[in-house]
């Protein structure tokens, strides 16, 4: 196919493809999917080898948001069931973050429900970091605490973080009818606040919203004009009590194309599988490999997550490799010496992992909307044709961070 010898081209020397081409991925037919991640797939392994980087989540903060994210199991009038708590002392986090790297994570996701941090959280966020790099000197730590004022992000720098998740999460033009309580405008804000702090930059989307596929081009397009080093890719978690619960638009295949295109407009950078992989690739997910060359491990924000031993077995019998603590993930050209940061920001341990930000729908390095699942069906629930909704995979999470329970890592 023309315009996949054309992407791939574009791909390995890191030009942009235009969106018509873009638009073509999203309008593929299942006959071609498997040409289409064959095509993709080039562009990963040139970039990032077979290596796949786990992230691990800390929901520092559950529930009782002030924002109206739709899509956001913690958001302003949520019914949704979920574990609700304040913030988590240092050593709980720090214990906490120290399953997921056991289970193999480099980067630890600190993630808190809320607007935006105030100063004193940011304090809390600092010594919180400290904390877990205290006790693990190598790992990587991104921060995901809503929207940030002037010279918080300087903070979080000074205090050992390596990146900053904020999510734009849909397209500028279709934003105010997801969330009304703070802007697109004020996302871009945040992203380039940490920019500019020498922070690595990790900002994603949500898929499965509703949206067209003229939306998810456009703000895969400008999450490349952003130039983030990490693009966390989160498929909406219909979750009940949430205004979006009744959005179940996406098949596995859907989510595929979804993936490949993201790699080819953005082929040099950390794509990662972010919330609802269990709810919407399902069985599909090792295909996803071929295309994102970042998973989270274990359970994401407010809903379970496959299993951690699952997640490793999948990565293991996909011919892929877990990604070591001492390797750097993104190319040289990008790194600039650091273990993911921009050439002129960051050092070793930038940025990159998380599992969406504040609002991914689904469990991002942030994401409110908590998403997972368990990863299997009840042994009870009847089987699904491939178009029906799996509501059956959607857990509310109740192990781990903010309960007495060991994590899932």
């Amino acid at each position: 196919m023309d315009l996949l010898n054309t992407l791939v081209d574009k791909g390995l020397r890191r030009e942009t493809p235009t969106r018509a081409e873009a638009l073509a991925v999203l309008a593929t037919s299942d006959d071609e999917l498997l040409d289409v991640l064959a095509a993709a797939g080039k562009v990963r392994r040139h970039w990032f080898g077979r290596r796949v980087k786990l992230n691990y989540l800390v929901n520092l903060k559950s529930g009782l948001c002030p924002e109206d994210c739709s899509y956001c199991s913690q958001r302003l009038g949520s019914k949704a069931d979920i574990l609700k708590y304040t913030w988590l002392k240092p050593d709980e986090a720090s214990r906490a973050a120290a399953a997921g790297l056991a289970g193999g994570a480099k980067r630890v996701c600190l993630v808190a429900s809320g607007r935006g941090p105030t100063d004193r959280d940011v304090d809390r966020v600092s010594d919180t970091i400290k904390a877990i790099k205290g006790q693990n000197e190598d790992v990587e730590v991104c921060a995901c605490l809503g929207l940030l004022s002037d010279g918080q992000a300087e903070r979080l720098r000074e205090a050992g973080a390596d990146a900053y998740n904020h999510n734009l999460n849909t397209s500028e033009s279709t934003y105010g009818e997801i969330t009304t309580t703070h802007t697109y405008a004020d996302r871009v804000d945040t992203v380039r606040k940490a920019h500019a702090a020498g922070l690595s930059a990790c900002s994603g989307l949500i898929a499965g919203m509703g949206e067209t596929d003229e939306d998810l081009v456009d703000v895969v397009f400008s999450l490349r004009e952003l130039d983030p080093d990490s693009v966390p890719v989160n498929f909406l978690i219909p979750f009940e009590g949430t205004p979006l619960a009744k959005e179940w638009n996406l098949t596995p295949q859907r989510c595929l194309r979804i993936l490949a295109m993201v790699r080819f407009v953005c082929p040099d950078v950390e794509v990662r599988i972010a919330g609802g992989r269990e709810v919407h690739l399902r069985t599909m997910q090792p295909l996803a490999l071929h295309l994102a060359n970042s998973i989270f491990l274990g359970d994401y924000l407010t809903s379970e997550g496959q299993a951690g031993k699952a997640d490793l077995e999948m990565i293991a019998d996909a011919g892929f490799e877990v990604e070591g603590a001492g390797e750097v993930t993104l190319p040289e050209h990008r790194a600039g010496g650091g273990c993911g940061s921009h050439a002129g920001g960051g050092a070793c341990g930038s940025h990159d992992g998380g599992r969406g930000s504040h609002d991914d729908a689904g469990g991002g390095c942030g994401s409110h909307a908590g998403g997972g699942v368990c990863g299997t069906a009840p042994a009870s629930a009847p089987a699904a044709s491939a178009d029906e909704p799996r509501p059956d995979l959607v857990a509310v999470r109740r192990r781990g961070a903010g309960t007495d329970l060991a994590p899932n890592a």
